[in-house]
């Protein structure tokens, strides 16, 4: 999964210092990191192309998908071979542009401090606005604090209950873990999906139709739906 993949990379790092203002990274960390981007990229209102693509609503994109830019032939390969930007990608072109896209036009020789990479990836994703508040979509930029009570987050789903319950959630959201156009929730922590679902539930997360899904369950219910898609792949 993306973001297991992402989190375990950046383990390491997290555990050396205090300066990471959570597991998804400091996006005022990472607004100073773009100083380093800045000459080629351009990030938010009235953001346009510069030497390199502009940058807002960069999660989830197919790479090299801006019709009015004219990228290089490595990047359009790689898009058309299926890449796209999310934290996982991210954070391997931003480590080495060239190694994930040889013959990139892009001279920027990489971020090697995986604590940067992460910062900066927090910056970028607060100018994806859609689905910026999907947090199944990648990891967000939001704070993780929550006040959920712990007898909530304690509670131990039924999987085959989950299952039972997962038509709706399938009509949307792909049971094979594709993510074209709707995020994947396969695989996804349960803890992760049972804050989530109760955010929208309270109302905290600003999605309309998740809102309305998650009001239909109940706290038992949400745990069965993690249990179930946080293993549906095993």
């Amino acid at each position: 999964m993306r973001l297991a993949h992402l989190l375990s990379a950046i383990a390491l790092a997290a555990f050396c210092t205090t300066a990471i203002a959570d597991d998804f990274g400091d996006p005022a960390a990472g607004e100073k990191v773009f100083r380093k981007c800045k000459s080629c990229h351009q990030l938010g209102e009235g953001a346009k192309h510069r030497i390199g693509p502009h940058l807002n609503g960069l999660f989830g994109r197919r790479a090299a998908s801006h019709e009015d830019f004219r990228y290089s032939k490595a990047l359009v390969r790689a898009g058309t071979g299926g890449l796209e930007w999310h934290a996982d990608t991210l954070d391997a072109f931003l480590e080495s542009p060239r190694k994930l896209a040889s013959g990139t036009r892009m001279s920027f020789a990489g971020l090697k401090k995986a604590e940067d990479r992460l910062n900066l990836i927090a910056y970028l994703r607060a100018y994806s606005d859609s689905p910026a508040n999907i947090p199944e979509a990648d990891p967000t930029a939001s704070p993780t604090d929550h006040d959920l009570d712990p007898a909530i987050l304690a509670l131990k789903g039924d999987p085959e209950y989950g299952e039972y319950l997962s038509s709706e959630c399938t009509t949307c959201h792909q049971a094979d873990g594709g993510d074209d156009g709707i995020p994947s929730i396969v695989l996804w922590p349960e803890e992760d999906f049972v804050l989530a679902m109760h955010a929208y539930k309270n109302k905290t997360r600003a999605h309309p139709v998740m809102q309305m899904m998650a009001g239909r369950l109940n706290a038992e219910e949400i745990a069965a739906l993690a249990a179930y898609f946080s293993a549906l792949e095993q």
